[in-house]
C-alpha cells in the first residue's frame, strides 16, 4: 500500500473522515455495497469508467480502514464478496449527505468542473 511521505495530523474529525474516503470510487463502492452489490465484477459493472486495479486498491484500502470486510470462498474459481462493516454502516449517512448536497448543487458544480485546470488564473 502506498506510504506518504508527509503523516496527516488525524487531530481533526474532518481529517480523519477524508482520510478514509480520500479515492475517486470509495464513497461510491461503499453505496454499491450497501445496496447489496456484493461481488468485484458487479462493482465494476457499476462504476465500468473505473479500471479493475483502481477498484482493488481502493476496495483494499476500504477493507484495510476497517469499513468493508471481505469473503473468501474456498471453490474454483475463487469467488469474493465484500459487505459493509458497522463502521462503514456508520459512513452512509455522510455520504448520502454528500450526494444530497452534489444534486442540488449540480448546475453550478458541473459548470465550474467543465473548466479544465489550464484554463484557470495563475
Amino acid at each position: 500500500m502506498y506510504q506518504k511521505k508527509i503523516a496527516n495530523t488525524l487531530n481533526c474529525g474532518s481529517v480523519l473522515t477524508k482520510e478514509v474516503l480520500h479515492g475517486k470510487w470509495k464513497s461510491t463502492l461503499l453505496a454499491g455495497i450497501a445496496q447489496g452489490i456484493q461481488r468485484p465484477s458487479a462493482l465494476h459493472r457499476m462504476i465500468p469508467s473505473a479500471s479493475r486495479r483502481v477498484l482493488n486498491v481502493q476496495l483494499s484500502e476500504l477493507e484495510y480502514h476497517g469499513l468493508i470486510s471481505k469473503t473468501i470462498f474456498p471453490e474454483l474459481p475463487p469467488r469474493v464478496e465484500y459487505q459493509l462493516t458497522d463502521l462503514g454502516r456508520s459512513l452512509l449517512p455522510v455520504i448520502d449527505v454528500m450526494e444530497q448536497w452534489g444534486n442540488a448543487h449540480r448546475p453550478e458544480l458541473e459548470q465550474v468542473l467543465a473548466v479544465s485546470l489550464a484554463e484557470l488564473p495563475s
